[in-house]
């Protein structure tokens, strides 16, 4: 029986808890605040911010961040997204004051050094020309590009110029705008008690601020082009197409969807595109569900001459979906709530995956997620299968 609570604070901190008997303890907390919070000018600010937090707070350096956490057996990290920035740390249970200090000190506290700005936003330079030269990573910021309109559809690191720009001052008021308890959900997933975590949370912050932060308009556009760039040897294609968000009814659809056309050695795609044609090494569908935007994407990696054929192949299989048999259904159900379960072992996945939750709707829905996938009928995929309009982008020799 699952053991899950959930509890606002006087502060606004949305506190989430779900109990094991594994003595090892994830604890995330994260701002409802990313990339997609941010104007086209903004854009990389959220991960700059993520960055910076771990440059120092008021109570530690940067080594002491590491140090406490590292010696006893934990790790600490971060991610930036689109609707949220999240600080997680996994460690033994027995030491949860110690990933709830530092933490929370790290979220809250954290200083931005003047010298580090500089330095730091160097190191983010390095990394969008890294995620450049990277084919594969190149082509799918691209399809978002080509699928949403800016600011949306740009890189959430930004651009260099936009990181080269920003001053300490302004990541720092804006980091103060929207790490704010009532902006703020904390997850700890272990064999801790739910008391003794919000006993700690309330000392977090004893005021409820305002947020400050909202997301610009969302919108979105269909394009099609194509790169060339010397030395890459194949040709890398993604397809893209605008799906329901997080917070609507198809949701579930879509991810059933996306499995049963590219998500496996069986998918459709794999059987059709590499199996019995041979066109590809690697095809494979996802999606992107967030609570103001949907996407799918296919990507594959071809020989050039080959593109046109994948790209007709793969929207054929597409357009097929509508056909798919009450039984193929069926089995896919079951092999995505047993994806779900599989995932779900780690703490770290339903540390995150509750946190989604929450900011889509309610967290609660997250031990509802088989339920909802059984309900999935053939007519909510058939629906999806009726999209016609498609972006797509290929990097290619």
């Amino acid at each position: 029986m699952i053991n899950f609570k959930k509890k606002v604070l006087k502060n606004g901190l949305t506190v989430l808890f779900e109990k094991r008997d594994v003595p090892v303890t994830t604890v995330m907390l994260a701002a409802k605040y990313g990339s997609a919070y941010e104007s086209v000018e903004e854009k990389g600010m959220a991960h700059f911010i993520e960055h910076l937090c771990f440059k120092g707070t008021a109570n530690r350096t940067v080594k002491q961040i590491a140090e406490e956490v590292e010696r006893v057996g934990g790790d600490l990290n971060a991610f930036t997204h689109e609707e949220v920035t999240a600080y997680h740390v996994k460690l033994p249970s027995e030491h949860l004051d110690i990933a709830m200090s530092v933490i929370s000190d790290v979220f809250f506290n954290a200083i931005f050094p003047e010298e580090e700005v500089e330095k730091e936003g160097n190191v983010i330079c390095e990394e969008i020309k890294m995620y450049k030269d990277n084919p594969i990573r190149h082509t799918i910021e691209k399809i978002k590009e080509n699928l949403y309109e800016a600011p949306f559809g740009m890189s959430i690191a930004g651009s260099a110029e936009n990181v080269k720009g920003m001053s300490r001052d302004t990541l720092y008021n804006k980091h103060r705008e929207a790490y704010v308890p009532s902006n703020s959900i904390l997850c700890v997933v272990g064999s801790n008690d739910f008391e003794e975590v919000v006993e700690i949370a309330e000392k977090f912050s004893e005021k409820k601020d305002v947020v400050k932060v909202s997301v610009p308009k969302i919108s979105e556009k269909i394009l099609k082009d194509s790169e060339s760039r010397p030395g890459v040897e194949q040709t890398n294609l993604a397809i893209g197409f605008h799906f329901p968000f997080a917070k609507e009814n198809g949701r579930y659809a879509a991810e059933l969807f996306s499995a049963i056309l590219g998500q496996g050695m069986s998918s459709k795609l794999f059987t059709e595109v590499r199996e019995k044609r041979g066109l590809v090494y690697a095809v494979k569908s996802d999606v992107d569900l967030g609570k103001e935007y949907g996407y799918m994407i296919i990507y594959a990696g071809t020989d050039e001459e080959k593109r046109q054929e994948v790209l007709d192949v793969c929207l054929e299989e597409f357009g097929k979906m509508g056909s798919i048999t009450s039984e193929e259904l069926e089995a896919a159900k079951v092999q995505v709530v047993g994806n779900r379960h599989v995932e779900s072992e780690g703490s770290e996945a339903t540390a995150l995956n509750l946190i989604l939750e929450e900011i889509s709707g309610d967290s609660k829905d997250y031990y509802n997620y088989g339920k909802k996938i059984m309900a999935v009928s053939l007519a909510d995929i058939k629906r999806l299968a009726k999209i016609s309009k498609f972006s797509s982008f290929s990097l290619g020799p």
